[in-house]
């Protein structure tokens, strides 16, 4: 009981409460990623997922939080971010007890490549990968460790009580006014064969970095009423970052699945 008091303290002082990207930007990642899957990965998927598709996957992990199962309330909750102070890399950090999005994606890769592992296990894990590969990808799912993801910084949007985090989960991309399905289309039209290529890494040191990059220089300038300057002003770096998460996703899977 001590011990589970102590977790919950800690996800209270230093964890995002809301979940990165929401589900559209979810699912656009994983729509994404189909595009760019070998046949091999494919069948694999299948095989694991049946009729369920990666875009209908990758928010399983963010409706399971609201188990009341204990696994889910207190052991995967640190799962699904990273905390890097400003001036460090995610490399010079001294990692969290309880474990963070990197140790949890090392573990469910073993997991994916273990032949022993149960059909269950397998599952879960990836659906908790492909998912935590599109956190990585949100800005504020790379923490300071100071304002909680930016659940903290109180904003207004469009005149509406909001803060920094669930504005680049939901807002900016809701504010498009596009489904899933949209956002994927007009996006894999704009990646190119260059990107593509220059995207294809499954280092989530490098997601961890460009992410850390972007949070530091998203934060608001001088108003905190947000509308469409903000809006204008970082639509490609949410463009840019839906997209890369899906062919990174992509790029794991095709890994991870290879024969």
């Amino acid at each position: 009981m001590k011990r589970i008091l102590l977790v919950l303290l800690a996800l209270l002082t230093i964890s995002p409460n809301a979940s990165a990207w929401g589900s559209i930007g979810h699912r656009v990642t994983g729509e994404i990623a189909t595009n760019y899957l070998t046949k091999q990965a494919n069948r694999e998927i299948r095989a694991l997922l049946g009729e369920e598709s990666l875009a209908e996957a990758t928010t399983w992990a963010d409706y399971m939080r609201s188990s009341p199962e204990p696994f889910w309330r207190y052991q995967a909750s640190p799962w699904h971010y990273v905390t890097v102070p400003a001036n460090q890399t995610y490399r010079t950090v001294e990692k969290p007890e309880e474990g963070d999005a990197v140790t949890a994606l090392t573990r469910f890769t073993q997991t994916l490549r273990d032949e022993n592992a149960s059909m269950s296990d397998k599952q879960l894990a990836l659906r908790f990968a492909i998912h935590i590969i599109g956190d990585l990808h949100q800005p504020f799912h790379a923490g300071n460790g100071i304002d909680r993801g930016g659940n903290d910084v109180r904003v207004k949007w469009f005149n509406r009580s909001t803060n920094m985090h669930s504005l680049w989960d939901s807002g900016l991309i809701d504010h498009e006014k596009l489904s899933y399905s949209e956002w994927t289309d007009w996006l894999v039209a704009r990646i190119s064969r260059d990107q593509l290529e220059s995207w294809s890494t499954t280092d989530p040191h490098v997601w961890i970095a460009e992410s850390v990059a972007i949070r530091d220089t998203i934060y608001p300038e001088i108003s905190k009423n947000l509308s469409w300057g903000y809006a204008f002003k970082h639509r490609d770096k949410v463009r840019q970052r839906l997209s890369q998460a899906g062919v990174r996703i992509a790029t794991y899977l095709n890994e991870v699945f290879a024969d």
